[in-house]
């Protein structure tokens, strides 16, 4: 039986640099991951492999969605981090794995694979991912390539 995951791919007019930055500094996270509600998402690490990373809505509440590992961090090429609920963040047989593989094309373009692996225990978080990565890698996408992103915070009540 194959395990479910994720792959997403696309081809962005930018460097392996810059792409990378915009994985892991959250000043640049902040203007293209949003989540459903429309508030803007960071993930919060050092980025060292062993270290724990967050998934944080910016906001008030400062709440973490999603929780992790830090498994493998190679700039500007490779980061891989473990991805589970904040309520199963000790129990490791409920992570699934994220692969960001980021590689330079010979037509200048740079190839971002995203592959979130590892969810046949958790058919909910597949659905959920499949609908959000499309989103956060289109938005990704957008800001690299022309300065804004598509998708915006939702306005202040």
């Amino acid at each position: 039986m194959t395990k479910p995951s994720f792959v997403y791919v696309t081809y962005i007019a930018t460097t392996p640099e810059k792409l990378w930055q915009a994985l892991v500094d959250t000043d640049v996270m902040r203007q293209y991951w949003f989540g459903s509600a429309g508030c803007a998402r960071v993930n919060v690490s050092d980025w060292k492999p062993g270290s724990k990373w967050e998934h944080q809505r910016v906001d008030e509440t400062r709440t973490v969605d999603v929780v992790g590992r830090v498994v493998e961090n190679n700039p500007p090429h490779r980061l891989v981090i473990t991805w589970a609920r904040p309520t199963e963040a000790e129990d490791e047989s409920k992570h699934s794995r994220v692969t960001f593989d980021v590689e330079l094309q010979p037509d200048g373009f740079v190839r971002l694979i995203v592959t979130h692996a590892g969810l046949e225990h958790d058919p909910k978080m597949l659905e959920s991912i499949s609908g959000g990565w499309p989103k956060v890698l289109s938005n990704l996408k957008t800001l690299l390539e022309t300065g804004r992103a598509v998708l915006r915070a939702a306005p202040a009540k």
